[in-house]
């Protein structure tokens, strides 16, 4: 179970007018299709691997981190090469942390700025974070919820093989600088078992965010 409201339920200066929902599960899980479809059904996605991809290209960012790492984290046409600054941090604790200081604040910020634009333009069902690392950057500390979405092992092999061309060991030695996926399913609040039945994983979706959004309801009318 989440550990504490987000910011919707907080009473903050950064209280939004509804639930926000993190998703988490494991590699290959399709957590992205579970936001692609809250997205369908009014909710307003914040895509963590677009946020960070869009703050690397920064200029301010890229020239912090060539004058901490050098040029050798720039490509050829001086934009941020993901993948080398990948290797670099990747079992380097100190650099991680480095680095997620630089670029969190500012992936937080982005996030924020367009949740609210979205509330301001309109009714919006949800707030949803769409992070792989959710539990692991304290993200489950802003929600409301959070969805857990799972998927047996040999199927999540299956489709990182034909996404991302992994086999079971490169996915079993991303998962290892993971949370264990039981502690993830364990601090979820809903499940979502999300085998290839399309339709169903519809109507599970939209089940959950009824009953994420009723409990959302019922907690600000207790507070009026």
């Amino acid at each position: 179970m989440t550990n504490a409201p987000g910011p919707s339920a907080s009473g903050s200066d950064r209280a939004l007018p509804a639930p926000v929902i993190g998703i988490a599960g494991g590699i290959g899980s399709g957590k992205s299709e579970v936001a692609r479809l809250l997205g369908t059904m009014g909710c307003a996605v914040s895509h963590s691997d677009d946020d960070v991809r869009e703050v690397l290209a920064r200029p301010e960012v890229r020239d912090t981190l060539a004058q901490w790492w050098g040029r050798g984290m720039l490509t050829a046409s001086g934009e941020v090469d993901r993948k080398a600054v990948a290797r670099l941090v990747f079992g380097d604790e100190a650099q991680r942390r480095r680095l997620e200081d630089l670029v969190h604040p500012l992936v937080e910020e982005k996030r924020m700025r367009s949740w609210q634009d979205a509330a301001a333009e309109g009714s919006v069902a949800a707030f949803v974070i769409d992070a792989p690392l959710l539990f692991e950057a304290g993200l489950d500390r802003q929600c409301d919820a959070v969805i857990f979405v799972d998927a047996a092992e040999p199927v999540r092999v299956e489709r990182v093989r034909a996404s991302r061309g992994w086999d079971a060991a490169e996915l079993h030695r991303r998962e290892k600088n993971q949370w264990p996926l039981e502690t993830k399913r364990e601090r979820a609040d809903h499940l979502i078992i999300n085998d290839g039945d399309v339709a169903d994983l519809q109507r599970r979706v939209r089940s959950i965010l009824d009953e994420i959004r009723a409990k959302f309801a019922d907690a600000r009318f207790d507070e009026a």
